[in-house]
């Protein structure tokens, strides 16, 4: 089945690499893997088009059927192969709602990040200004107290007791902020989760190639070490 699978992805892709770490959870390791280069502008080939007219990664098909939002295609999968691999979300209303949540809290939380990460790149030498810089970083200080918290309520994962879906999704944005720098002592709870879901197999298996050298950005966010 996996082998009707194509997945073109980007390496340190956050939405990239939740579904690498889904078909990882759901035993679905024979799909079509083509990695791109951000660099050389590979996500706005033909081949990508095609398929995604947004030119963005990830790009993910499974036979015919194209889903190229990755929170969907994650969802997809596990509903889809429901029986196979590890169980992301529940039978229980409750905890189900509960996931959900978590799992669509990851567009906010990932917009934040690039807000700050992205800024000098998305925003022209001419139209920057301090006072922006540091609204993005206060909203994005904001954003990841939030996420302490719920991990202070439910730990030692998102969404509770048990590795699901939430945890499959938001856990890249996570990784990625502490590789720009995010302090571990601002964010125990945070930095406490990293270290646990790092060596969870789904995840060390997929850990982006092109994260030998950590960044800084994010090193003095709000409070410093």
């Amino acid at each position: 089945m996996a082998k009707e699978m194509t997945l073109y992805w980007g390496a340190g892709s956050p939405p990239c690499w939740r579904i690498q770490i889904a078909l990882e959870e759901k035993e679905l390791r024979d799909y079509n893997s083509h990695q791109l280069s951000f660099e050389k502008m590979e996500h706005k080939s033909k081949k990508v088009l095609d398929i995604n007219p947004r030119g963005q990664l990830p790009t993910f098909h499974h036979g015919q059927l194209v889903i190229n939002e990755s929170c969907a295609a994650c969802m997809y999968l596990e509903s889809k192969f429901k029986k196979q691999g590890n169980e992301l979300i529940p039978t229980c209303s409750n905890e189900q709602a509960l996931i959900y949540q978590r799992v669509f809290e990851a567009v906010p939380l990932g917009q934040k990040l690039g807000d700050v990460i992205y800024y000098e790149w998305k925003v022209p030498e001419g139209e920057r200004h301090e006072s922006a810089k540091q609204r993005n970083r206060d909203a994005l200080a904001l954003e990841l107290s939030l996420w302490e918290g719920y991990l202070k309520r439910t730990g030692p994962f998102l969404a509770g007791k048990t590795f699901s879906l939430a945890d499959v999704v938001v856990f890249p944005n996570i990784a990625y902020a502490f590789h720009y720098g995010l302090c571990p002592e601002r964010f125990p709870k945070l930095a406490q989760y990293y270290n646990l879901l790092k060596e969870r197999p789904s995840i060390k298996k997929t850990w982006p190639t092109n994260w030998e050298v950590k960044k800084d950005l994010l090193k003095d966010l709000q409070n410093k070490c």
